[in-house]
C-alpha cells in the first residue's frame, strides 16, 4: 500500500483537528500531538528505612488525565521526549499510553564555513541569508572572550565589551543561554559576525538558526581548533572569514540522533523503555506565525511565513502525522496497535548502512537514545504483527504501580476497578522490553507478550534473539503459527543475568525479532542493574 492515496484522508483529519480543537479528545480526532502534556504520573520514590525497603509511588492525579481523555477514547497521543539530552535519564512524557518521540537529523543541510588565515576551512551550518559581514569575502578580526570574565566566552547578556568586539567576528561557546540570543548579544555590542562553537555537551550536533547577524555554528572539533587559534595563533591578531553555502541534500550519515534529544532510562517507570522512537527533528522547515521574527526574540523585527527550527517539538508532529496515515489505512487499529506498528518497523541504520550514531559524541547510539529506532512510514503500513493493549491492561498496569483504587478511578473515569492479583509493570503488552535486575533480588525475569496477526492469514514467524554477553535469553515458543487475520498468539521470554548486581554493570541492549517470509517484527530490549 502506498502513502500517496492516503494524503486526502490525512488532510480531512487535520481539518477535523482544527475544527474540533476544543473537543478534548473525542472519537472525532484520530491523533493528538502534545508538546508538553501533563505527565501521567509525577511519581516520587519514597523509601522507608524500617528494615526492608518498600516504595510507595504517589501520583498527582491531574497528570494522568491525557489517557482518560485521549487514549481511552481511541485517540493516538504523541508526546515530545524533551530537549534535555545528551544526559541520561532525562526523557519526559513516559506514560505507556503515549508515543514518546525523540529527534534525529535529516539528509538536508545548510552548510557554512569559517576560514582561518592558516588555510583551514572549517565546516558548519547557518541559515543566515542577509548581507556579508564585509563588503566582499574578506578576513575580519576574531575575538574570543570579548569581556572582563569567562562569561563573555558564552556571550551572555551584558558580558561583551563593545570596544573589544566592535567590527569583529566574535567566537561564542554554546550553552547556558539560547543560541540566537548569543547572536543578539554580539550584534548589540557592535560585533560584525559570530562563530558559535559547540562544547562537549553538544558534540558534533549542528543546528542551523536564523541569526540576527552573519553567524556560523560549528561542532566541538572545529570549535576547539578555532578556540586554540583565537587564543594562541595569528601573532596576537587572529582573523577569520565567514561564508555561506545555501542548501545541500544527500548528507551522509543520516539520520543521526540529535544531541539535544532526551534520553532514557525511564526514571518514572523503569520497566517501560522510553523514548519509543525518533523522527525528523533537526532543521525542520514549517509554516511560521507573523507575530514573531524567526528567532522568536523580542528585538527581531524580521517577518517570514516559514522558518526552520529544531527540537523534539518538531519530531513529535511527524509521528502524529504518520499515525494519522496509519489510522486512515487501518481504521480498526487501536492507538496501541498504531504505536506498535511504528515501533516494530522502525530502522536503526543510516544512509551509509551503518548503525545509527549519536550526534553528541559521534559514537553508536542505543535504545535509550532512539527507542525502537527511526520511524519508517511505508513499512509501518504493513507491520505483520502488532502488540495491542486494552483499557483493562492499562488499569492492571496502574494497579501494579500500587495506585489506590480512588486514584485509578479518577485517572480512568471508571467506577468499577478490579486489580489482578499478579501483574507487574513489565507485564504490560508493550512493543519493547525494559528488564531491570534489582540488587538482592532475583536474577531471572520472565515476561509475557501477545501478538496479533495483521498480515497474511497464513503466516509463520520464527524468533531471532540478539543479546549481550551479560544476559541469556530464552523465548518460548520459538515459532508461532497463524491461520487467520486477527488471531492472537502468546509467547514468553526468560531473561537471566550472568553478572552480579554490583552496581558496576552498565546498561546493555539487545533485540527480539519475529521473522516471517514477508515481515520482521523487532522489539528493543534494555537491561539495567539497579543498586
Amino acid at each position: 500500500m502506498e502513502l500517496a492515496p492516503l494524503l486526502l484522508p490525512l488532510l480531512l483529519l487535520l481539518l477535523l483537528l482544527l475544527t474540533n480543537a476544543d473537543a478534548g479528545g473525542t472519537n472525532a480526532t484520530a491523533t493528538t500531538y502534545v508538546d508538553s502534556p501533563l505527565q501521567f504520573a509525577n511519581l516520587h520514590q519514597q523509601w522507608s528505612n524500617g528494615g526492608t525497603h518498600a516504595s510507595e509511588r504517589s501520583i498527582e492525579v491531574a497528570h494522568a488525565t491525557p489517557w482518560s481523555h485521549d487514549a481511552a477514547a481511541g485517540v493516538f497521543v504523541a508526546c515530545s521526549a524533551g530537549n534535555s539530552g545528551p544526559s541520561g535519564a532525562t526523557v519526559a512524557n513516559s506514560a505507556p499510553w503515549v508515543a514518546t518521540v525523540g529527534a534525529g537529523t535529516l539528509d538536508r543541510d545548510f552548510p557554512a564555513y569559517v576560514t582561518l588565515p592558516t588555510g583551514a576551512r572549517l565546516a558548519g551550518v547557518s541559515l543566515y541569508a542577509g548581507p556579508s559581514p564585509a563588503p566582499r569575502p574578506a578576513m575580519l578580526p576574531l575575538v574570543y572572550g570579548g569581556g572582563s570574565d569567562n562569561a563573555s566566552k558564552l556571550c551572555l547578556s551584558g558580558t561583551l565589551d563593545p570596544a573589544a568586539v566592535r567590527g569583529k567576528i566574535v567566537l561564542c561557546d554554546r550553552g547556558v543561554n539560547a543560541r540566537v540570543e548569543k547572536g543578539a548579544v554580539v550584534k548589540a555590542a557592535g560585533g560584525a559576525g559570530m562563530v558559535l562553537a559547540n562544547t562537549a555537551a553538544s558534540g558534533e550536533e549542528l543546528v542551523a538558526d536564523s541569526h540576527l547577524l552573519p553567524a556560523v555554528a560549528v561542532g566541538k572539533l572545529a570549535g576547539d581548533k578555532i578556540r586554540d587559534y583565537a587564543s594562541h595563533g595569528g601573532g596576537g591578531r587572529p582573523m577569520a572569514m565567514l561564508s555561506f553555502g545555501g542548501t545541500v541534500l544527500g548528507v551522509r550519515p543520516s539520520p543521526v540522533v540529535a544531541a539535544f534529544s532526551s534520553r532514557g532510562p525511564n526514571t518514572v517507570v523503569p520497566e517501560v523503555l522510553k523514548p519509543d522512537m525518533i523522527g525528523p527533528g533537526v532543521n525542520i522547515l514549517a509554516g511560521w506565525s507573523g507575530v514573531a521574527g524567526p528567532t522568536g526574540l523580542v528585538n527581531d523585527g524580521r517577518r517570514t511565513n516559514f522558518n526552520i527550527i529544531s527540537g523534539t517539538s518538531m519530531s513529535c508532529p511527524h509521528i502524529s502525522g504518520v499515525a494519522a496515515l496509519l489510522k486512515a489505512a487501518h481504521p480498526g487499529w487501536s492507538p496501541a496497535a498504531i504505536k506498535s506498528a511504528l515501533m516494530t518497523t522502525a530502522y536503526t541504520v543510516d544512509n551509509t548502512n551503518s548503525s545509527l550514531r549519536d550526534a553528541a559524541g559521534g559514537l553508536l547510539a542505543n535504545p535509550f537514545a532512539f527507542g525502537a529506532g527511526h520511524v519508517d512510514p511505508q513499512k509501518a503500513l504493513s507491520p505483520g504483527l502488532v502488540y495491542d493493549i486494552s483499557t483493562k491492561d492499562y488499569v492492571s498496569f496502574l494497579c501494579s504501580l500500587n495506585y489506590s483504587t480512588p486514584h485509578i478511578q479518577v485517572i480512568t473515569k471508571m467506577s468499577n476497578i478490579t486489580c489482578p492479583r499478579k501483574f507487574r509493570p513489565g507485564d504490560l503488552n508493550y512493543p519493547s522490553f525494559s528488564v531491570v535486575f534489582k540488587k538482592n533480588s532475583r536474577h531471572v525475569m520472565r515476561f509475557r507478550r501477545e501478538v496479533t496477526n495483521v498480515g497474511p492469514a497464513m503466516s509463520v514467524y520464527n524468533v531471532k534473539v540478539t543479546s549481550p554477553a551479560s544476559v541469556s535469553v530464552k523465548v518460548t515458543p520459538s515459532r508461532i503459527v497463524f491461520n487467520r487475520v486477527g488471531q492472537k498468539q502468546r509467547y514468553y521470554v526468560t531473561f537471566a543475568a550472568k553478572v552480579d548486581d554490583t552496581g558496576s554493570v552498565k546498561p546493555d541492549f539487545g533485540w527480539i525479532s519475529w521473522l516471517s517470509n514477508e515481515h520482521v517484527v523487532r522489539s528493543p530490549v534494555a537491561y539495567t542493574w539497579k543498586m
